[in-house]
């Protein structure tokens, strides 16, 4: 494909899109960075890990992340509860953000990824398709969740002395999710899902 052209990620580098053996990569002779690579079965493996990712991010909203236990009195913490504390205590930019940063955009872009993956698996020509694939890409910046966990992880520690807290299973969701959207972010090939959106 000769008059295809690509640019290389790290230095910029402008050079010509070439076929690939199964299983091989695109190498910049400038920089040494990774350009794409062939992996036919990529966008399943991605699937399966993003789906996986939604089922973790379901739990994590729909059950509490820690119980607080002091002097008898024991009260959970959700995610929706602390934005809705945050708005009722008169700090509707706070909850805004963290309602943005950590629900709105990641639902946004597993969901989005999910259906775009699926839609590319199936053979679906919708229109739309890469747009939307740009929005998702577009939107990873603002997904914040591991922000989040890293937050709560030094309010428990902090908290410890003082009540008596108990994990919830948001938590370990969480922590899962964490792991399993990593994992999904490193096998997804933006270039290859690209090129089967636009095949012309």
């Amino acid at each position: 494909m000769p008059h295809r052209l690509i640019a290389c990620h790290e230095c910029d580098l402008l050079q010509r899109v070439v076929t690939l053996e199964p299983g091989g990569e695109a190498i910049c002779p400038r920089c040494g960075a990774e350009l794409y690579r062939d992996n036919p079965h990529g966008p399943q493996r991605t699937l399966a890990l993003l789906l996986a990712s939604a089922v973790a991010f379901v739990l994590a909203n729909a059950f509490p992340i820690v119980s607080i236990d002091t002097q008898g009195l024991q009260r959970s913490a959700s995610l929706f509860s602390a934005v809705h504390t945050l708005w009722d205590e008169e700090m509707p930019i706070v909850a805004v953000l963290v309602f943005v940063t950590t629900l709105l955009a990641p639902a946004f872009e597993i969901f989005a990824l999910i259906f775009i993956l699926s839609a590319v698996i199936l053979g679906w020509r919708l229109p739309g398709l890469a747009h939307l694939l740009r929005l998702a890409v577009a939107t990873r910046p603002w997904s914040m969740v591991e922000v989040l966990m890293l937050g709560v992880l030094v309010s428990v520690v902090k908290l410890s002395h003082l009540a008596h807290i108990t994990p919830g299973i948001a938590l370990w969701s969480f922590g899962a999710l964490i792991m399993l959207f990593a994992a999904a972010m490193a096998s997804l090939d933006t270039h290859d899902l690209w090129e089967r959106l636009n095949p012309s």
